[in-house]
Formats: structure tokens, C-alpha cells, sequence
């Protein structure tokens, strides 16, 4: 038997990383989970620690950390994990972690210094965090190449073009890409109607199970936006060529269109771990442990157009990508500040694709020396002047 595929997971207390160790628990032998990184919940990682036993825990919330640490010395026996804490503990268990995969599980540009660093050192990556090549995707790409290091997408609707595409070897053969979008609890609702929307109704997505902060953007097609722009930097493909599909069964995750009017799809039930498995795998193939998709069960399947009248977020996405540089960076970071503002109740559903049109107009005004973003400090500025702007502007919407 080969030697197991060593693994490091950051976000291992979140939806898609208790989901990794389920299909890791599931793979046995042939993976070995070697670090576990997470935000906040110490007692969360500690135990995922204690049944699959990594070298390495990291955990941003200090306290949490410091908590980590006295129970790690308490230990018996050969296993002591080392406990990393503080606002870099994820990216020291990128660096440090013996791994030969980082899954980069976390929500929001915070995963972005861990990816750059899992790079660094070579390891492959398996990528969930879609904010990392949306606010950075040159960036990434460029070193990525340099290092010779494998981008596997994770979100099912990457990971479903990418399955796709590796029936397409020549790149010229590619027609298009379109991404799947369920359409969200929202689909077919007034503007009156999402005028009365709060987090409760925006929590509860028809088709899948996920954090709050990523249900919060599908429900505005923000989601897909990102995705948008993620597929143009995984994919290499200009926006003009990147469709998205409303598709509220949730059962085709996304398709690839070729020059000759053939058009791959890749189906599957909706759930996290049949991506998450193939990225682990890749190129392999292994029998996975879900139930199989019942064709003969399925409802119809439809498609739509959407409609970003309605759900403006997605063209605002499709915009930033085209203006490049560190529009994207700065458009991410306002849609963080605007999405946790909503699910404190203090910005209306509606106001949120609001404050993002004025933040983008805003840097759009920019010099245009403001406006690239050739390395990590000019991103990492943009970041900041995105949730700057975006916050002055609920500042003064509250006065």
C-alpha cells in the first residue's frame, strides 16, 4: 500500500472542514490528517485533535490557544501536538505541518496569508476559500506556477468544471463555462419581498448546508459572483466566456461547453464531501460512502437565466473581475463588512448590494496606481480600503 496522502486542514471546525474529516475518517489509511487549524473553537479542534491525533494545531483566538496548549501538555504517551496561536497560527500550520495537501477551508480573505504560505513550501492546495483567488488571483496563480504547485478546486461548482474539463485536454476546444446556481431561498422574490427580508429567512438556503456568511451570499447571488471570478483565474478563461445557470435543483454542479456544441456536465447530490474526496484522491478515484444520485428519483431539472435586476451582487462581481487589479480585493472586503452588518440586523438585505455599488464606484474614481495590484501589500490595501469605505458608509447611514 502507498504511503497515505498527508493532510493539513484550515477551518477544520467549520462546515466544509468537519465535512473533510468525515471523508478522511472515511479514506482510512490512505490519508494521515498531520494539522488542524480553526478560528475560535478551541474545544471543537480539541476534539478533532484527540480522534485524529495531527501534529500540528493552530488557533487564532490567543486564549483559545493558551487553553490548546495546557491541555496538550497534560497528555500522555508519544502524540504531543504543537498548539500555534494568534492572528498567524494558520499560516504556521501551513508552513510547519508535514503535509503534502493543504485544504484551505476558512471564510473570507483571511485565508489568503495561509494559501501564500502553504505555496511557499510547495504543497498542493485544496481549495475552498474562493475569496483567496478572488481578492488575489494573479497573485496566487503566479506563484502557484512558480512553485509548480496543483490548484484543486473544491467548491462543487469548480470542482465540477474541472472534472469536466479533464475530458477537454486542449484548452482550444473550450467553448464556455457555466457555473450552476441554485438561486437561493429568494428565487422568483418580489423586490417588495426582499425588502422585508432578514437573517432568519436569508439563513435557510433550499439546497445546501453551509456557514452563514456564504448562505448570506448565495441569497444575493454574491456567492456565484465570487465563484465567477474564481473560475476565471482556476480556469483561465475571460469573463465573456464564463456563463451562470440558475439551476435550483442543485443536481448539475456546473458544465463545460466545446467548440463543437458538446456540453459535459458533472451531477452528484448536494453534498460538500464528494468534492472534497476527489480533490483528496485526485487523480485517483475511490468508492465514497454517501448514497449514490438516484436518477430515476430526480425531479425535472430546470435552468433560468438570473436575474440581476433583482440580485444585482452578481453583475457588481462580474464588473469588478473586468475592471481587474484589486477591484476584486476591495469588492470582497465591502461585501464581508456588508454581510456581517446584515446578520446584525443593522443593514437592510437590500442594502447590501447598495453599499457595495457605492464602494466599487468609489474605487473605480481611484488613481489608477491605487488601483492595481501587482503584489501582497497592494492587496492587502485594497482589502483595507474596501472594508474602510464600506464601514464610514454604514457609519453614516446610522447618523
Amino acid at each position: 500500500m502507498p504511503a497515505p496522502k498527508r493532510i493539513a486542514i484550515l477551518g477544520s471546525t467549520g462546515s466544509v472542514g468537519r465535512s473533510a474529516l468525515s471523508v478522511a475518517r472515511h479514506l482510512g489509511p490512505l490519508v494521515k490528517v498531520t494539522g488542524l487549524a480553526a478560528g475560535r473553537d478551541a474545544r471543537g479542534l480539541w476534539a478533532q485533535a484527540l480522534a485524529f491525533r495531527p501534529a500540528h494545531l493552530g488557533l487564532a483566538d490567543p486564549e483559545g490557544a493558551a487553553w490548546l496548549r495546557g491541555r496538550a501538555a497534560a497528555l500522555k504517551g508519544p502524540w504531543r501536538p504543537r498548539v500555534h496561536g494568534g492572528p498567524e497560527a494558520l499560516e504556521r500550520v501551513a508552513e510547519e505541518a508535514p503535509a503534502d495537501l493543504v485544504l484551505g477551508a476558512v471564510v473570507g480573505f483571511v485565508g489568503l496569508k495561509p494559501t501564500l504560505a502553504a505555496i511557499a513550501r510547495g504543497r498542493d492546495i485544496a481549495l475552498a476559500n474562493k475569496e483567496t483567488l478572488v481578492a488575489a488571483g494573479e497573485l496566487v496563480s503566479r506563484a502557484a506556477r512558480r512553485r509548480r504547485v496543483r490548484l484543486l478546486p473544491v467548491d462543487s461548482e469548480h470542482n465540477a468544471i474541472f472534472q469536466c474539463l479533464e475530458a477537454v485536454p486542449d484548452p482550444s476546444h473550450v467553448k464556455r463555462l457555466v457555473l450552476t446556481a441554485s438561486g437561493g431561498p429568494f428565487r422568483g422574490a418580489s423586490a417588495a419581498e426582499l425588502a422585508k427580508v432578514g437573517p432568519k429567512e436569508a439563513l435557510r438556503h433550499p439546497t445546501w448546508a453551509m456557514g452563514p456568511k456564504i448562505t448570506v451570499d448565495s441569497a444575493t447571488l454574491m456567492n456565484k459572483g465570487l465563484e465567477v471570478i474564481e473560475a476565471h483565474w482556476l480556469f483561465g478563461l475571460p469573463y465573456g466566456r464564463i456563463d451562470v445557470a440558475v439551476h435550483p435543483q442543485s443536481v448539475v454542479h456546473s458544465m463545460v461547453e466545446t467548440v463543437d456544441g458538446s456540453l459535459l456536465a458533472q451531477l452528484g447530490p448536494a453534498d460538500m464531501r464528494l468534492p472534497i474526496q476527489h480533490s483528496f484522491t485526485w487523480p485517483e478515484r475511490r468508492p465514497h460512502a454517501m448514497p449514490a444520485l438516484d436518477l430515476m428519483g430526480l425531479p425535472p431539472l430546470t435552468f433560468e437565466a438570473p436575474d440581476t435586476r433583482r440580485f444585482p451582487c452578481l453583475a457588481l462581481a462580474y464588473r469588478a473581475g473586468r475592471m481587474a487589479g484589486a477591484a476584486p480585493a476591495a469588492l470582497n472586503a465591502a461585501n464581508e463588512v456588508a454581510v456581517e452588518a446584515f446578520l446584525k440586523g443593522s443593514l437592510p438585505f437590500l442594502g447590501i448590494p447598495r453599499l457595495l455599488t457605492r464602494v466599487l464606484g468609489a474605487f473605480a474614481r481611484l488613481p489608477e496606481e491605487r488601483r492595481r495590484a501587482p503584489d501582497l501589500d497592494a492587496v492587502l490595501a485594497a482589502d483595507a480600503w474596501g472594508r474602510g469605505r464600506a464601514r464610514a458608509l454604514l457609519q453614516a447611514r446610522r447618523a
